[in-house]
């Protein structure tokens, strides 16, 4: 709080008003730079406004310049509220999509812009920073006020295979990838723009060992890409297990450790 700033023992006819036309107007969470245009009222020191109203209990600050109403919330909204060109993803987007049962304990954030985690009103924000490229299949849930942009299934499943240490580990991802409806061309056109060649041959060979409805075509995309290098089907197991030349995958994980796991429902 800046000390020059005046904070009132009630509320003046300034802050009652800012919470009238924040109500009347329905909204719920704003930046600072904004909300005078949004509300269509120059106030006399909106700082003061503010700075009294976050005293006082009315609103949250949710990071420098941005703020909601108290009792506002929805974490999936604020998440990608103060982050730029955003999504909820991962393990996060996993759980929305009913893909898991299991609940990530932080809030997975994908970002072209980079920012630091975060905790906010006593929810953990973890935002993982892509290049331009990979900002795709971005989709919106919710309305008005509650709507936020997250991937959708597809860009899911492709983004945890690319960056697996944010899909809540290989027994979900198998579970989630089995219990997905997929589109083919979709998951073509993710792994392209996502461009991880280890990514897009463990996708192929699970598709095809679980004989996946509808991704015949990506199994035939996927195995254009495969390349001379072998990696694990799971890069975060140990070095053993059979060798797939047709994939060029070492299988740390069993065909039948996999066909197991793509059975239930983590």
């Amino acid at each position: 709080m800046a000390d020059s700033v005046y904070i009132s023992t009630n509320l003046t006819k300034e802050q009652l008003l800012f919470l009238h036309l924040l109500d009347e107007n329905e909204i719920l969470y704003f930046t600072i730079s904004e909300i005078e245009e949004q509300l269509n009222h120059k106030f006399t020191n909106i700082n003061e406004v503010l700075e009294n109203l976050v005293h006082k209990v009315f609103l949250y600050r949710l990071q420098k310049g941005y703020y909601a109403v108290k009792n506002f919330n929805n974490q999936n909204v604020i998440g990608t509220f103060i982050s730029k060109n955003s999504a909820v993803a991962y393990w996060s987007a996993l759980s929305i999509h009913g893909l898991t049962v299991r609940f990530p304990n932080r809030v997975f954030i994908q970002t072209t812009k980079r920012k630091k985690d975060k905790t906010i009103l006593g929810v953990n924000y973890k935002f993982v920073t892509i290049p331009e490229r990979k900002r795709a299949g971005i989709t919106t849930l919710g309305y008005g006020n509650n709507s936020y942009p997250i991937t959708d299934i597809e860009k899911t499943i492709v983004d945890c295979f690319d960056l697996q240490k944010y899909s809540g580990g290989f027994d979900l991802l198998l579970s989630a990838f089995a219990q997905a409806k997929l589109n083919s061309k979709k998951m073509i056109e993710y792994s392209n723009s996502v461009n991880n060649i280890s990514a897009i041959k463990r996708m192929g060979f699970v598709a095809e060992l679980l004989n996946k409805k509808g991704l015949q075509a990506f199994i035939k995309y996927a195995k254009l890409r495969i390349n001379k290098k072998y990696n694990l089907i799971d890069f975060t197991g140990e070095e053993s297990g059979e060798f797939v030349s047709s994939w060029k995958l070492r299988l740390n994980v069993s065909r039948d450790e996999i066909l197991n796991l793509s059975k239930e429902f983590y």
